[in-house]
């Protein structure tokens, strides 16, 4: 193993892909109404959507230097000459900031990269680094992989609600308070480490319009992941219409993701989105 691939769980990794690529996920935290749970370790995802609505506190937390320590020397010891560290944007977590520091003991073996996006987003980077670190190929040929992802991506989706983000600080007040006074739903793009919202629409089956729309204007795609946050069968006849409406343009690869609850906890419950990366020229 010439080069390791580290990430954080809100890179919503497909399991079978981090086990394939041998890539190693360290998971951040949760905190519900002051209990503290491990992502994906002691809170499903099923079960953080179920009980979000009737939650009081929700907040997310990194985790520690040494986590990420002790993922670092996995790898090193597993035989890696080198790591490189994706993570999700350092403008929304702290998370990129911790790898930093836990990667000062490693004396320049472990390279950390701002992804400037989370969930699949970051996810998509992830992927592309460890199937370049797999065949092989140069610390340069993986960052290259990395910005080439980073270019042809979009991250999109329509939330159910602006309460979360507004709670979060993602978006301004007066754009948070006009969704509350008019009950109406965000359309977002996460883009060089932003959250922007982009529109408002009023039910979700506009929303689901607009995604449609936005998705059919891409040009071809190489991968893309249907998002969702705890709405699986939304989501699910969302993306059985794409395929359709996509026809032959459907990408070769294709997911259907339950977003993490370390992002779930920013975004709400029943939102939808995807995540797409062009196809090369």
């Amino acid at each position: 193993m010439r080069t390791g691939i580290v990430t954080d769980s809100t890179s919503d990794l497909p399991p079978e892909r981090v086990k394939r690529l041998g890539i190693v996920v360290v998971p951040a935290l949760v905190i519900l109404d002051g209990r503290e749970y491990v992502d994906g370790v002691n809170l499903s995802r099923q079960e953080f959507y179920q009980r979000l609505p009737a939650l009081r506190e929700v907040s997310t937390a990194a985790p520690s230097i040494g986590e990420f320590q002790r993922a670092y020397r996995q790898l090193f010891e597993a035989g890696a000459r080198q790591i490189v560290s994706i993570h999700v944007a350092a403008s929304l977590s702290a998370i990129c900031q911790v790898a930093c520091m836990a990667a000062q003991e490693f004396a320049g073996r472990v390279e950390v990269v701002d992804s400037g996006q989370l969930s699949f987003g970051l996810g998509l980077q992830v992927l592309a680094a460890a199937e370049a670190a797999r065949r092989g190929e140069s610390l340069e040929a993986i960052h290259q992989a990395i910005r080439s992802t980073r270019q042809r991506l979009w991250v999109k989706a329509a939330l159910d609600t602006m309460e979360y983000l507004r709670r979060s600080g993602r978006v301004s007040n007066v754009v948070a308070r006009l969704g509350g006074a008019f009950h109406v739903r965000p359309l977002i793009e996460l883009r060089d480490g932003m959250v922007k919202a982009i529109g408002l629409v009023r039910t979700p089956s506009q929303a689901e319009a607009w995604l449609a729309r936005d998705l059919r204007s891409l040009p071809r795609l190489e991968r893309l992941a249907i998002l969702h946050t705890g709405a699986e069968a939304r989501a699910q006849r969302f993306l059985e219409r794409m395929r359709q409406e996509l026809g032959d343009r459907w990408p070769e690869e294709s997911w259907l993701i339950n977003v993490t609850a370390v992002i779930g906890a920013h975004l709400g419950p029943n939102g939808l989105g995807y995540a797409a990366v062009r196809a090369a020229d």
